[in-house]
């Protein structure tokens, strides 16, 4: 599997831990999902109705070397927004490719399926393939990636 250093580490982390102990570490990642920058504004971003909750991201592959993504996700649905600050630790300033090159299902790898509902795995899903969307569309469809991810 191909993930960036700092997304593999997050998954390793989650492979390591009891369940008990894995939604505990989802809650964390739930409290360290950064504000927005103030130049970005809700209504501007993408929203990712997969989710059961309001989550929004933004993706900015203007430079593809160091590619930024941004998310607000509400504070009342700790899972979703701990999703969201996964993808956001595991992903922000990684490149273009290594983004597309993340396999659509990684999420199963961290363990989270006897957990969580699929329903809330596949907001996940979700909102990586919104990402990876977004990439190659500002990217111009550079890299390779499999068909419906």
């Amino acid at each position: 599997m191909s993930l960036p250093a700092a997304l593999a580490e997050i998954v390793d982390d989650f492979a390591a831990l009891g369940d008990s102990d894995k939604i505990t570490l989802l809650l964390e990642f739930a409290d360290e999902l950064p504000d927005l920058p103030e130049h970005l504004q809700q209504e501007a971003m993408e929203p990712v109705p997969e989710c059961q909750s309001p989550v929004f991201l933004s993706v900015d592959a203007g430079d593809p070397g160091s590619v930024r993504l941004y998310f607000t996700a509400p504070r009342e649905a700790p899972t979703t927004r701990g999703f969201a600050a996964i993808l956001h630790q595991g992903l922000d300033t990684a490149s273009a490719q290594e983004i597309l090159d993340v396999p659509s299902d990684f999420y199963y790898d961290l363990g989270l399926g006897s957990v969580v509902s699929m329903l809330r795995l596949r907001g996940m899903a979700g909102m990586l393939g919104r990402i990876k969307a977004q990439v190659r569309n500002q990217t111009s469809g550079s890299g390779s990636d499999a068909p419906g991810a």
